[in-house]
């Protein structure tokens, strides 16, 4: 599995890229300088940050271009790291979260999702925010994906959240609710919505003209034909057989999770459609800790997020790896060049 081909890496995108810096007191700032400084060896497109300027100078010292908008940002991003400032985290400190930073995090998603709506910036990647923080200021939204979601006029139930590595795309069904909760929520047209967005999906954003989709089971040894439970049997069969029907797609399953994540299992499909939220993001982040990608399907707009959280606990002391920023810059572009393309 590849993230880009030769032509899709030199083809250049038409307007920069927008990345919301998350929570002020988080990895957000420090990862995005971090990739700025690595754009040449990297072969990263032209991207400016959206958030505050304190922030970033409170744990870089590299060159920062305030600019006005997504045309400024692009004509000196090879001197300077472009920013677009928001205003209102005067307060927060690395590793010290606050109020105040958590609707400067808002403010900057905002922004970033609305220059990638009107076409001035040709995708957002978000930076990492605090839930408990975005809560406390009134946030109604489960998280980012349904708040970028709703500003594209999207229900939040046709998108799918995918996890992305090298060698691995998963796709979790359910996200976050509470395991005891999931035979409940699981239904044959849940599973096959979201079946229906990863296919379509990966033929639009990554290229893949018939996508290969293995499905999970739910029981161990996916329900040993009922004798370990019935979901398999009465929900999730049925999806496969709809997604069969519907789609020009190779899908596969149910199948046991304990055996679909090793190498040669997982060269036989584009994307695992996973029934809960650890049994798709425990394999992705073992493999692709560093480089894991989470990309919203479904979206008129191309939006990604490095996989993991602030890291509230390390902010600040330049030990945070900016791998999986890269990874989602390197990605919003590649499938921003594929939309474009269409």
């Amino acid at each position: 599995m590849r993230w880009s081909t030769i032509a899709d890496a030199a083809a250049p995108l038409s307007t920069p890229l927008a990345v919301a810096l998350g929570d002020p007191a988080g990895i957000g700032p420090e990862i995005t300088a971090k990739a700025w400084e690595r754009r040449e060896a990297e072969g990263l497109a032209p991207f400016f940050a959206v958030g505050s300027p304190e922030a970033l100078r409170a744990v870089w010292s590299g060159p920062v271009a305030v600019v006005s908008g997504p045309d400024e940002a692009a004509a000196c991003f090879d001197r300077a790291l472009p920013l677009i400032r928001v205003e209102g985290a005067a307060d927060s400190a690395p590793g010290r979260p606050t109020l105040d930073g958590a609707r400067n995090s808002l403010d900057a998603l905002e922004i970033a999702v609305g220059l990638t709506r009107s076409g001035a910036a040709s995708a957002v990647i978000t930076g990492p925010v605090s839930k408990a923080q975005l809560y406390a200021i009134g946030f109604v939204h489960p998280g980012q994906t349904e708040f970028v979601a709703e500003r594209c006029g999207i229900a939040s139930g046709m998108v799918a959240m995918m996890l992305a590595g090298p060698t691995l795309r998963t796709v979790p069904v359910t996200t976050h609710i509470a395991l005891r909760d999931v035979p409940e929520v699981l239904t044959t047209e849940l599973i096959a919505t979201r079946g229906r967005t990863t296919i379509r999906g990966l033929r639009r954003q990554f290229g893949i003209e018939r996508p290969r989709i293995a499905v999970a089971g739910l029981n161990p040894h996916a329900g040993e034909n009922g004798a370990l439970g019935r979901e398999e049997i009465d929900i999730v069969i049925p999806a496969i057989e709809r997604l069969r029907e519907e789609e020009d797609a190779e899908i596969i399953g149910p199948l046991a999770a304990d055996t679909m994540f090793h190498p040669r299992m997982r060269a036989t499909y584009d994307a695992a459609l996973c029934l809960y939220h650890d049994q798709a993001l425990v394999p992705l982040k073992t493999l692709h800790f560093d480089e894991g990608v989470n990309i919203t399907l479904g979206l008129p707009i191309v939006r990604t997020s490095p996989d993991h959280g602030t890291a509230f606990a390390i902010a600040g002391q330049d030990k945070a790896e900016p791998g999986a920023m890269i990874a989602a810059l390197s990605m919003a572009a590649d499938c921003a060049r594929r939309i474009g393309q269409a």
